[in-house]
């Protein structure tokens, strides 16, 4: 049975070596199919879009959604990010939101494009419930303060399964809903199985086949510059122990993105 690992091993270092080089190959943030109909610029007077990132914790932003934030950056768009809680869960809320600015300039996101709540409603944890209806109150209030017309947030899964990231999926999913005039677009980041999450940058061709056959509009957003994403998290020092080391190392979500349209 030797010869099984003695060709595994190296078979899956090539693996690994093979998908980083092509994500390495671009110099520039892409997205897989290349389509000039996702996300293009607006019409009219404002070209640009304003794209707010609604998350649940200090951390979200630089863990899971980097890929999707350096895309929108390189092609001109205005990132905001709402930050629902302060990640509070282990009493290093202030600290935690002060992170969350500095891992926000590492990824040339202004700190006046950034929210972070603290509502006695909205509080981190496993155990929380979060209103949804509240939700909807308190991201509403910043789209029409930033003038946002494109939302990117979590799926129904939450990406790690945690019951907060459901819940913000689930307001911005009633937020929509409740929006009659339709002018908000939205994306959510696609959960992936344990096996595709721990894979690094080897998901990009699966990701890239399973967004060019899905019926629903699915773009992956690859990022060339996976060191960014080490740099802002790096920046969220309480967090940054052994275990999310690895986890940024081994993530797919360091170097693809899977949004699909809500």
């Amino acid at each position: 049975m030797a010869w099984i690992w003695m060709v595994a091993v190296p078979g899956a270092v090539l693996l690994w070596a093979v998908s980083l080089g092509r994500i390495l190959s671009s110099p520039a943030p892409y997205c897989l199919p290349a389509s000039a109909r996702f996300l293009p610029p607006l019409r009219g007077d404002r070209r640009s879009r304003h794209v707010l990132l609604v998350l649940a914790h200090p951390d979200d932003e630089s863990m899971f959604f980097t890929p999707t934030i350096l895309f929108l950056k390189s092609k001109g768009h205005n990132v905001h990010i709402l930050c629902v809680s302060l990640g509070n869960a282990d009493g290093l809320g202030n600290i935690r939101k002060e992170e969350l600015f500095k891992a926000c300039a590492t990824l040339n996101i202004p700190a006046e494009q950034v929210k972070v709540l603290d509502h006695q409603k909205l509080q981190d944890g496993f155990h929380e419930k979060w209103d949804h209806g509240l939700l909807v109150e308190l991201t509403m209030e910043q789209i029409q303060l930033w003038d946002i017309d494109t939302i990117v947030t979590f799926d129904s899964c939450g990406v790690s399964g945690h019951p907060n990231h459901r819940d913000v999926y689930h307001g911005v999913s009633k937020l929509l809903h409740e929006n009659q005039q339709g002018n908000i677009e939205a994306w959510e980041l696609v959960s992936l199985n344990i096996f595709r999450k721990y894979s690094g940058p080897v998901d990009i061709w699966l990701s890239s086949l399973t967004s060019s056959s899905s019926k629903q509009p699915t773009y992956c957003v690859v990022n060339c510059s996976p060191s960014r994403t080490f740099e802002a998290m790096a920046a969220h020092r309480s967090q940054w122990v052994w275990f999310r080391r690895l986890f940024v190392r081994l993530s797919s979500y360091t170097y693809i993105n899977m949004l699909r349209k809500i």
